[in-house]
């Protein structure tokens, strides 16, 4: 897909533009309106920096270092010194979409014209992006306040020619290096540039941006595995009716419910129990509630998505470039907006894993699963079935409640207690990631068993979507029988569910699910 190219001007991102670049490796323009702001946005810089008065960030020190005035001769080694200070992170590398989507994101800002960088500068960042060039980001090093400091000041490291990058097949290289083959010349930083380039919530924002694209897949699956559960245990759908729905009118729980009709639509094992003779008067919660849940869950996505649209819209620096030609210190880079949605998010991701786990623990026990095999085992005691296979969903679902605990409540003071409140976003937005795996996986793993069971009512046929899904998972799982090695399986479940084949399956005979 690199044959893409975005064009960063001075308005919004769309996600989908945010997504092409850090996933598809596609490439990057400046749009003119862009080059004419940033020229226009530079000229006050400039204007300040021969003024004799001092201006933060231009010609003073940065953080608690700021009543120091910086004569001429020394702004380009302040520049310098910033960012090879700031570019302080440690531990893993952060991966390469959040490092692509990070970057975009800071050069849309600096595409404003509200942060004074030269155009020059922010055309590196976009030849770097086009070239592949990802710099080496660290797991730690950013508070959420002032931005995402460490992981843009590394960014900008590699944009001087310093530090290490990734080049476009992988391989660890010195960024001069990097930056020599590709033909971009390294960028020499003048006044502002360097807090210009670090003093941005882009890390948080595209973690964020990425999330909620997966989630809007992960919801849409999980009620995929949550319908397959209810039609498999003999549930009833009688509960997911429009009527009773809309006497609670949440939209989200109104789509999760429409979902559950489609995909359960026509299904013969639903229909065979649908008799004067059932007995079942309500299901579990974890059946009856799925709309609930879920739909919460969509809610909860739906205002995380109108938060990072309105980050998308901003242009975060400080000191900033106003419309009029000031240049104001501000407060916009603290990242407590982000932080509260990204932890929200983790705390919904967390109880719909919850919910799935609990569909599957049901499948496995014979006292609720309605005449199936102990665990769905092929020959119980000698063969262990699924058993473990939710022990896997639990280990998960006991992380994703730790992963649940708010990262942006907590705050360490900084910078000689001029940073004395900081959001921990970065914090919030890595936890989400590694939760939202959790969630994918532990969705799969309901749909594996769901589907072994849908096998096991033969010969009730399940409803057409249903099968569908089965089918799909048939393609790569092979249906019940003794007992094999089952991690491969769940991988390829777990494959399946990600990349949206299992929700590609389903919607190929409902058409789009909400």
């Amino acid at each position: 897909m690199r044959h893409i190219t975005v064009e960063v001007g001075t308005g919004p991102l769309a996600p989908a533009e945010i997504l092409a670049v850090a996933r598809e490796g596609a490439g990057v323009r400046l749009s003119a309106e862009a080059e004419s702001a940033m020229a226009a946005g530079r000229k006050v810089v400039e204007a300040l920096a021969d003024d004799a008065e001092p201006h933060y960030g231009i010609s003073t020190g940065f953080g608690a270092l700021a009543v120091r005035h910086i004569p001429v001769d020394r702004r380009a080694q302040l520049q310098r010194s910033l960012v090879r200070s700031h570019a302080a992170g440690s531990g893993p590398e952060v991966e390469r979409e959040v490092v692509r989507a990070l970057m975009l994101l800071r050069l849309s800002t600096l595409a404003t014209g509200r942060t004074g960088v030269r155009p020059e500068t922010a055309r590196v960042y976009a030849a770097m992006l086009t070239a592949g060039i990802t710099p080496v980001v660290r797991e730690y090093g950013s508070l959420g306040c002032s931005g995402d400091l460490a992981p843009l000041a590394h960014c900008a490291l590699a944009a001087m020619g310093e530090g290490e990058v990734r080049d476009a097949s992988g391989a660890l290289r010195p960024a001069a290096e990097a930056l020599a083959a590709t033909g971009v010349e390294p960028v020499v930083l003048a006044e502002k540039e360097g807090l210009g380039l670090i003093n941005g919530t882009d890390g948080m924002l595209g973690m964020l941006v990425l999330a909620c694209h997966d989630l809007r897949t992960a919801l849409r699956t999980a009620d995929v595995a949550a319908a397959t559960s209810v039609e498999a245990l003999l549930g009833t759908d009688a509960v997911f009716a429009a009527d009773l729905q809309a006497l609670r009118p949440h939209p989200g729980q109104a789509e999760s419910a429409a979902n559950l009709r489609a995909l359960l639509d026509g299904s013969g094992i639903m229909a065979s129990h649908r008799t004067p003779d059932c007995t079942r008067v309500q299901d579990a919660y974890s059946l009856r509630c799925a709309p609930q849940v879920h739909g919460a869950a969509r809610d909860t996505l739906a205002h995380a998505e109108v938060v990072a649209g309105r980050e998308l819209a901003a242009a975060v620096d400080n000191p900033v470039v106003t419309v009029d030609g000031r240049v104001e210190s501000n407060g916009n880079f603290h990242g407590a907006p982000l932080g509260y949605v990204l932890d929200f998010l983790a705390i919904a991701v967390a109880d719909v894993a919850s919910m799935s786990e609990r569909r599957t623990d049901r499948f496995l026990d014979v006292a609720r699963n309605h005449g199936l095999p102990p665990f769905l085992a092929d020959d119980p005691g000698v063969d262990s079935g699924h058993m473990i296979a939710q022990y896997t969903q639990a280990g998960i679902v006991s992380e994703l409640k730790r992963l649940a605990v708010p990262a942006s409540v907590d705050s360490i003071p900084s910078s000689a207690m001029q940073e004395d409140h900081v959001s921990m976003g970065w914090a919030a937005a890595r936890k989400l990631r590694r939760a939202v795996d959790g969630l994918t996986r532990v969705v799969a793993i309901e749909l594996l068993t769901a589907a072994r069971a849908l096998d096991l009512r033969a010969p009730l046929a399940p409803a057409a979507a249903t099968a569908a899904v089965r089918d799909r998972l048939r393609a790569e799982v092979a249906g019940p029988g003794p007992d094999r090695w089952l991690a491969p399986e769940i991988e390829a479940a777990v494959g399946l569910a990600a990349s949206g084949e299992v929700l590609a399956a389903a919607e190929r005979v409902t058409g789009p699910l909400n």
